[in-house]
């Protein structure tokens, strides 16, 4: 069969079964966020059954998870380029299910630790192959609405680890919370791996093209000398850090600065994701689905605005000693922080050939967890055992180490900001060539 016929085929395909495939992803990607996140909610009932401080709570429910997260997304990105990648997802599915389990069943703060590897190493399998597939059912016009719909899982993710984890824990204790979460797991990784038909990878590249497949040293030479996307990276790395690393903390900070219980911390941040993240991602495809912003650099200068406009609120929220004005501005931040998914991995997509494109998001789950899995929660807890030490009011050091974070959006938007510009300006270039050629052949 030629080239042509595949890519023919294949298109076909991706417009029969895309909006199934993107349906079953996005709900893989909404148990991936709630049995990464959920133990956010579950900090201080984990903190004081083992008795731990906020260092060493921070190090065994995000760092744990971080340490084979964020080292296996690398070579994992790789085999996303090499393997059938509906079975890549439902086999990582499957076994960060089944650790998700044995957290709410550990006995020891040792375990729980060890148990959260698993978690690690399973999730650390769903991000490449999700995102690779997905650009190989969505021509390049299309991914940044696909890619936003399928983030959409983040906030129902989310939501089901806020406010489903807090009600469970409040009613039954937070084993419970673990237990129910990972038996969600199972039955969708067989729906994933006999729910649709693999599809050819570069479905939507050049026609007749042969995918080639591209070490890891190529791709990251590929990243070191296309600017935008190399801003585009560093950006979503920076902004993960700054949005996920807040709302890791934020029960925490209701619970300490508020006084807040479990399950009224987790309920209330469980409506602002469900609700406002879901919101706010529907607006984003809708956004990007209009001819205006299907534009690369129109996606990265969207990112730009609302990251810079939000860091304000998040400033706010952490700062105020009222209740109610924190509220209003964590509905107004929190899902904020879902609007970058979409575009950045669709922006990701259209700057990487089709044998990169694995390797990329892989590195892409590398950064950005390292900086929200392992930096966030780390640091965050290790500059707040230190203020506490020091401080006559021990409770609020959480807070001023919050407001500081905040403060880094600031930064997460001006990368954005100028792989906007590098985008426009290649644009311009390449409109330059082609009038240039154009020109050349009139008679």
């Amino acid at each position: 069969m030629s080239n042509e016929t595949n890519y023919q085929e294949t298109r076909k395909e991706g417009g029969a079964t895309k909006w199934w495939v993107l349906l079953l992803l996005t709900m893989v990607y909404a148990v991936n966020i709630a049995d990464r996140y959920v133990v956010s909610t579950l900090i201080e009932p984990i903190k004081h059954e083992f008795r731990l401080s906020d260092g060493e709570v921070g190090f065994i429910t995000g760092t744990a998870v971080a340490l084979f997260y964020v080292t296996l997304s690398l070579p994992l990105g790789i085999l996303a380029d090499r393997v059938n990648r509906k079975r890549m997802i439902g086999i990582a599915l499957a076994v960060w299910s089944g650790f998700t389990m044995l957290c709410g069943a550990s006995s020891s703060a040792l375990t729980f630790f060890i148990s959260r590897l698993g978690v690690g190493i399973g999730e650390a399998g769903c991000m490449p192959p999700a995102v690779s597939l997905l650009a190989d059912k969505f021509r390049p016009t299309l991914r940044g609405t696909a890619m936003s719909l399928f983030s959409v899982g983040a906030a129902i993710g989310a939501l089901m680890g806020s406010a489903g984890g807090g009600w469970i824990a409040e009613h039954y204790g937070w084993r419970a919370v673990l237990l129910a979460f990972g038996a969600i797991g199972f039955p969708l990784a067989v729906i994933v791996m006999l729910g649709f038909k693999e599809p050819r990878r570069g479905a939507f590249d050049q026609a007749g093209s042969e995918v080639v497949r591209s070490t890891f040293r190529e791709t990251l030479n590929h990243i070191r000398h296309c600017k935008p996307l190399l801003h585009v990276i560093t950006g979503t790395t920076v902004l993960t850090f700054w949005g996920w690393g807040l709302v890791w903390w934020t029960p925490s900070f209701l619970a300490r600065s508020f006084h807040m219980t479990v399950g009224g911390a987790g309920e209330s941040l469980g409506a602002i994701h469900g609700v406002g993240g879901v919101i706010a991602m529907l607006c984003t495809a809708y956004v990007l689905s209009r001819s205006f912003a299907r534009a690369d650099f129109s996606q990265a200068r969207l990112v730009a605005l609302i990251t810079a406009f939000a860091t304000v609120p998040s400033f706010v929220a952490y700062a105020s000693s009222s209740l109610t004005l924190t509220h209003v501005m964590l509905w107004i931040f929190i899902p904020t922080i879902y609007v970058y998914i979409g575009p950045s991995a669709s922006m990701a997509q259209n700057l990487t050939p089709a044998a990169m494109r694995g390797q990329v998001v892989g590195i892409i789950v590398f950064a950005t967890n390292v900086a929200n899995l392992v930096i966030a929660p780390q640091v965050v807890g290790f500059l707040s055992d230190i203020i506490a030490s020091r401080s006559a009011n021990p409770a609020e050091s959480l807070r001023y180490v919050l407001m500081g974070v905040s403060l880094t959006g600031l930064w997460a938007a001006w990368h954005f900001h100028v792989a906007a510009r590098y985008m426009r300006k290649e644009q311009a270039d390449a409109v330059g060539v082609r009038t240039t050629l154009l020109s050349a052949h009139r008679p």
